[in-house]
């Protein structure tokens, strides 16, 4: 039995009860003891009144018979006396059956007296077939006498089944009655024996030395069992043997010891039956006035046996019971005090410290002593562990606070870093945009391109030191943005955009408030997927109307992740644990998942059917709405509002079509720069080429170009030229100078302005410029822009990306 780990109240009761238990075991063995003795004594009483004198009536009956069976049995004629003696006889054993199977002495006998009183029983149910083998004289003398023997043996041996009490004195004194009744039965068989010699005038063969050895035992068993009564009672007997008839009887029975050599008996039939009478009842009422008076005093003895059981019974009771009380009171202040310490330790861990923590983590002030107040659980060694402990939950919650200080400073040093580095980028991105705006070389500008998109990644990354600080990022939109201009957005500050495909993105549109994040979040999980798989594989992307949102499935075809990693992402993605820099392996599960939870986003990673991962962003329908228009009408902005390449754009932005992946177009030779991010203004190609727009509705056109694999499904871009002359470059400082509220109206009217004419170039591109006129980008020529594009909804764009 294992008890270590038993709780203290099992422990404790274990304890008590143990002792308790024993003691009051003991306790009822010592009351059982002294009560059964009790018991037994008052049970004599009923004993004699119910077996001792309906059986010594039956005996007394069955002598009579049995001595007028044996003189009918010498004589030859039947005798009338022995016919009403049957009747008594009947009587007295139908009495005994009664009171034998009464309720009080089958339940005040033991076994072995119950056993004894059915053979009795059952001895005397021969009685009516003896009688019938005495009545057809089919056995002698000796026959009749066994018979009767027998019973009365039967019946002596139920009254020494009768002493078994529990007092020495008293059981001694019933068995010395019990042995004066067997030596009457031997003087009764004396006499049966003498009176069927005396009817017959004769000893029959064997019956002088029958009564000699009656007689001699009979005399022996008086004299032992005389020795063994109370002084009284002695007293009392001698008196009674000396009287005339037991004088008279004694000498007729020394008489009757000494042979004849006739065979008759030497006695006068008349005065032995005198004697013998006489004596008989004489033995017979010493023996019912000795039982009488054992009865009375067994009973007086029970009672003080009773009072003593009483007195100890109580003491032992009070003792137990105090015990207890004593052992619940003990047991109950230790479990209360120890159940105490066990609750102040489990309120610590499981509730007090996490509040201490998350307040502290809400920029609450914590007051340690308040936080951890003193356990008083009295001086003993409960006590000592109780103030033990309270120091214990002091250190703990003092370190909980200094643990939280450290990381809201080191939160704190993350987010001023990340905040220079932010402004540093965004300062670059605006001196890139507008030496990619005034740049007139090809290679030049491919490189500033390449710069570009390196910025926009370093900005992503400085990013995620915001969000893991806990903090916001800085860029946002105010208007919707379309699905698939935000997801090429999030292509474009990926390293390896060009292994990236959008297919099959249904129209649908995004919020303002969660363009931006929602762009990082895509970014990262699309960085995952370029990174961790080989890079001569395609990742592609997909995005489908849910009943509950919008769903966007990114897919590689790199080597998977184990259930078990699997398991652990999701864990992560779905709740946005604290950031602990000890698990830096994954930042971006970090971040995703903080982007994640701010806007209620679901993401879960899961097998694909490529043997890659298939990352599954499901949108909520609060920060879905329908795909936005492509942009204001160019006639709003003074442009030719009847060119079709712009309605074109505009209604291929307005359908509900697959896009195709764009394939980066071929460089020419000798160009060295890479194809241009999807969300690049102007990629950096060797030479022009044109776009064909994949559009249904009622403004469709035909092809434009024979060479569909270039299409930008509607960008703009810019076209590489050379001039022969390069124009002048003006000086830019690091920092764009302040502008006027009209400034920035213009630089926006110019920025949508710029996107729809970009549009529609990539549409019905136009022929070159002559060689001799001045290289004019035909991309947007904008100024850096606003810190939220109000109107444009497409994702951030060189020009853009620092807003």
């Amino acid at each position: 039995m294992k008890t270590r780990d038993w709780p203290i109240r099992s422990k404790l009761t274990a304890l008590v009860v143990a002792p308790v238990t024993a003691l009051l075991a003991l306790w009822i063995f010592a009351t059982s003891l002294t009560f059964g003795p009790a018991l037994n004594l008052l049970s004599a009483r009923t004993l004699l009144y119910d077996l001792g004198r309906p059986g010594e009536a039956v005996v007394t009956e069955l002598q009579r018979e049995r001595r007028l069976s044996v003189v009918q049995l010498a004589g030859d004629a039947e005798l009338p006396a022995l016919a009403e003696q049957r009747g008594r006889t009947d009587r007295a054993v139908a009495e005994l059956r009664r009171r034998v199977d009464g309720e009080p002495l089958r339940d005040a006998a033991d076994d072995l007296l119950e056993t004894r009183i059915d053979q009795l029983i059952t001895a005397l149910a021969a009685l009516p077939s003896g009688r019938t083998f005495i009545d057809d004289r089919k056995v002698d003398r000796a026959g009749a006498l066994n018979l009767y023997s027998g019973m009365v043996s039967a019946a002596f041996q139920a009254f020494a089944g009768m002493a078994t009490l529990t007092d020495p004195g008293i059981n001694r004194q019933a068995l010395a009655l019990t042995a004066l009744g067997r030596s009457r039965e031997l003087l009764g068989q004396s006499d049966a024996l003498l009176a069927g010699a005396l009817t017959a005038g004769r000893f029959a063969e064997g019956e002088h030395t029958q009564l000699v050895q009656a007689i001699g035992n009979q005399r022996w068993l008086t004299e032992s069992a005389v020795a063994d009564l109370p002084e009284s009672s002695r007293v009392a007997y001698q008196r009674l043997t000396e009287g005339e008839a037991f004088t008279r009887l004694r000498a007729m029975q020394d008489a009757l010891v000494v042979p004849s050599r006739s065979g008759r008996p030497a006695v006068d039939a008349a005065a032995w039956q005198a004697s013998q009478d006489a004596v008989q009842q004489q033995l017979r009422d010493f023996e019912l006035s000795e039982a009488d008076a054992l009865t009375d005093r067994s009973v007086p003895m029970a009672v003080r046996i009773l009072v003593r059981l009483a007195a100890a019974g109580v003491l032992g009771l009070v003792a137990v019971v105090v015990s207890v009380l004593v052992a619940l009171r003990v047991g109950r202040t230790l479990v209360r005090r120890l159940s105490g310490v066990r609750t102040a330790a489990l309120e610590l861990a499981e509730h007090r410290l996490p509040d201490v923590v998350t307040r502290l983590r809400r920029g609450e002030q914590v007051d340690v002593a308040r936080e951890a107040p003193p356990l008083e659980y009295g001086h003993d060694e409960i006590g000592e562990v109780g103030r033990a402990f309270t120091e214990v939950q002091r250190t703990a919650v003092q370190a909980a606070v200094d643990e939280v200080t450290l990381r809201r400073g080191l939160n704190e040093v993350f987010l001023n870093i990340a905040r220079r580095s932010q402004s540093l980028v965004h300062r670059q991105l605006h001196l890139l945009d507008r030496m990619e705006r005034r740049s007139e070389d090809p290679d030049e500008l491919a490189e500033l391109f390449q710069v570009d998109h390196l910025a926009t990644r370093l900005r992503r990354h400085a990013e995620d030191l915001v969000i893991l600080a806990g903090s916001a990022p800085g860029r946002g939109w105010r208007n919707p943005v379309a699905m698939v201009d935000l997801i090429r957005g999030a292509i474009s500050e990926v390293e390896a955009y060009e292994r990236v495909d959008i297919t099959n993105v249904q129209p649908a549109g995004v919020l303002g408030r969660a363009v931006g994040d929602v762009i990082h979040l895509l970014a990262e999980l699309v960085e995952n997927a370029t990174a961790f798989s080989p890079p001569d594989t395609r990742v592609t992307v997909t995005g489908a109307q849910v009943a509950n949102g919008y769903a966007l499935e990114i897919t590689d075809q790199g080597l998977g992740m184990s259930d078990t990693a699997l398991e652990t992402a999701n864990t992560r993605l779905a709740s946005s644990p604290e950031f602990d820099p000890a698990q830096s392996a994954r930042l971006g599960l970090f971040v995703v998942a903080r982007l994640a939870a701010r806007h209620g986003v679901r993401v879960r990673l899961r097998p694909s059917g490529e043997g890659g991962v298939t990352a599954v962003v499901l949108l909520p329908g609060d920060l879905v709405t329908t795909e936005p228009p492509a942009g204001p009408d160019p006639a709003t902005l003074g442009a030719a509002s009847a060119d079709p390449g712009r309605r074109l754009v505009r209604t291929a932005r307005r359908g509900a079509v697959t896009r195709p992946r764009t394939r980066p177009p071929t460089a020419p030779p000798g160009s060295t720069a890479p194809p241009a991010p999807p969300g690049s203004t102007a990629p950096p190609t060797g030479a022009p080429t044109s776009v064909t727009a994949s559009a249904t509705g009622p403004d469709e056109g035909p092809a434009a170009s024979d060479e569909p694999d270039d299409e930008l499904d509607g960008l703009p871009r810019r076209v590489r030229r050379r001039t022969p002359a390069a124009q002048p470059r003006s000086t830019v400082g690091d920092t764009p100078s302040p502008r006027s509220p009209e400034e920035v109206r213009q630089v926006m009217a110019a920025l949508q302005a710029g996107t729809a004419r970009g549009r529609a170039t990539a549409v019905t591109p136009t022929a070159p410029p002559p060689s001799t006129g001045p290289a004019t980008p035909t991309g947007p020529a904008i100024p850096t822009a606003p810190t939220d594009p109000p109107t444009s909804p497409e994702p951030p764009t060189a020009t853009e990306r620092d807003a």
